[in-house]
C-alpha cells in the first residue's frame, strides 16, 4: 500500500510493473545496507568491549552514587579459602569474558532470523508489486453489489493514500531529526556522531519509546566517553530538547489533522505488537493503527472505533459543531 502510488507513478510513464517494482526493492537494499555499514564497525566495536564498558558504566555510577552506597551496601564476609591477591579479580575477568561472549553469542543467533524475515519481506513485496492491482481487482470480484465494490476500492485508496502520506512525512522528519541530533552530538564531541544520528532517525518511527531507548543509550556513550559524569546529563537533555521539539511542534504541523492518533492508544498498541512482533511490530503498529481508523472513518459500524482512535481535538470539535447546531433549532416550549 505505501509503494503501490510510486509504482502506479512509474506505470503512467511506462515503465513495466516487474522492472519498477524491481526498482523500489533495490532501492531499499541499498538505503539498509547503507545503514547496515554505518552502524556495523561501531555496535562490533561495543560487542568486542561490553566488558570494559561495563566496568567504566559501573564505575563512573558508583562515584555518583557514593555517598548513599553505605545505606543500601549489605556487609561481605572474606571467603577463607580465596587468596586476597588475585582471587577476586580473576573471577571479575572471567565475570566479564562471559558476559562478552553472551553478547556476541546473542547477536550472532538472533542475526540469521532477522536476516531470513527481512529477505522473505522483500521477496513478497517485489511479487505483490509486480502483479500490480491485482489484489484490488480480486476485491472488486467478490462484493455483492456495486455499492460495496466502491466502498472497498474507495477504503483502499483512502488507506494507500493516507499511509504513503503519513510514512513519507514521517520519513523526512525523522531525517532531518537525524541530522539535527548527529551535528549536535559531534558539537558535543560525541564519538561516533554519524551512528546517533542513524539511530534517532530509525528509533524515532517508534513514538515515544523510540526516543527513550535513543537519549538511554547517548547516556552511556557519553558517560564512557568523557571523564565527567555530568556530561551524561547534558548530552540526554540535548538530546531530549530535539525529540521534545520535533514532538510537539514539527510532526503535528506537518501531519494533518485527519492522521493523527488518540496518544493513549497509540502507546497500547505499541506495547501490544513489541510484545508480539517484538523491534518489527513497534515500527507496523502505528501504520497498522492509521489502516484501522481509515476503515473506520468508512464504515458505519467502526465509526464509534474510528473517533475513539483519533486525536482529542477531532471529536471535541464534533461534539461541539453538534451542542451548536442544536442550540440553533428553536424551543418547542417558546
Amino acid at each position: 500500500m505505501v509503494f503501490s502510488p510510486v509504482r502506479r507513478f512509474f506505470d503512467r510513464r511506462g515503465v513495466p510493473q516487474g522492472l519498477s517494482a524491481l526498482g523500489i526493492v533495490s532501492v531499499i537494499l541499498i538505503i539498509f545496507f547503507s545503514i547496515a555499514a554505518a552502524l556495523a564497525v561501531p555496535i562490533s566495536s561495543w560487542t568486542n568491549n561490553s566488558s570494559r564498558l561495563e566496568s567504566t558504566v559501573e564505575y563512573r555510577l558508583s562515584g555518583i552514587s557514593g555517598p548513599f552506597s553505605d545505606y543500601f551496601a549489605a556487609p561481605s564476609s572474606p571467603d577463607p579459602n580465596s587468596s586476597s591477591s588475585n582471587g577476586p579479580s580473576s573471577k571479575k575477568e572471567s565475570n566479564a569474558a562471559q558476559t562478552s561472549m553472551s553478547v556476541a553469542e546473542s547477536i550472532a543467533s538472533q542475526l540469521p532470523s532477522v536476516v531470513a524475515q527481512f529477505v522473505f519481506t522483500l521477496v513478497l513485496l517485489l511479487f505483490l508489486l509486480a502483479s500490480g492491482d491485482m489484489f484490488y481487482e480480486k476485491i472488486v470480484q467478490v462484493m455483492p453489489t456495486l455499492h460495496d465494490k466502491k466502498r472497498a476500492v474507495k477504503i483502499a485508496h483512502d488507506i494507500e493514500r493516507k499511509l504513503s502520506r503519513y510514512l513519507l512525512t514521517i520519513t523526512i522528519i525523522n531525517a532531518g531529526l537525524g541530522v539535527a541530533v548527529g551535528i549536535a552530538m559531534w558539537a558535543l564531541g560525541l564519538p561516533n556522531a554519524l551512528m546517533f544520528g542513524i539511530i534517532a532517525f530509525l528509533f524515532n518511527f517508534v513514538p515515544y519509546l523510540g526516543a527513550f531507548v535513543g537519549i538511554l543509550i547517548a547516556a552511556l556513550v557519553a558517560l564512557v566517553a568523557f571523564s565527567w559524569a555530568g556530561w551524561a546529563l547534558i548530552v540526554a537533555g540535548v538530546y531530549l530538547s530535539l525529540t521534545t521539539l520535533e514532538g510537539q511542534f514539527v510532526t503535528p504541523y506537518f501531519i494533518g489533522r485527519s492522521l493523527r492518533l488518540n496518544t493513549v492508544a497509540v502507546f497500547v498498541t505499541i506495547s501490544f505488537w513489541a510484545w508480539l512482533w517484538s523491534a518489527v511490530g513497534m515500527i507496523v503498529a502505528v501504520p497498522l493503527l492509521v489502516a484501522i481508523k481509515t476503515f473506520g472513518e468508512h464504515i458505519d459500524a467502526l465509526k464509534s472505533l474510528s473517533h475513539f482512535l483519533a486525536e482529542r481535538h477531532e471529536k471535541f470539535e464534533g461534539m461541539l459543531e453538534t451542542s451548536d447546531s442544536d442550540s440553533s433549532k428553536p424551543d418547542k416550549a417558546e
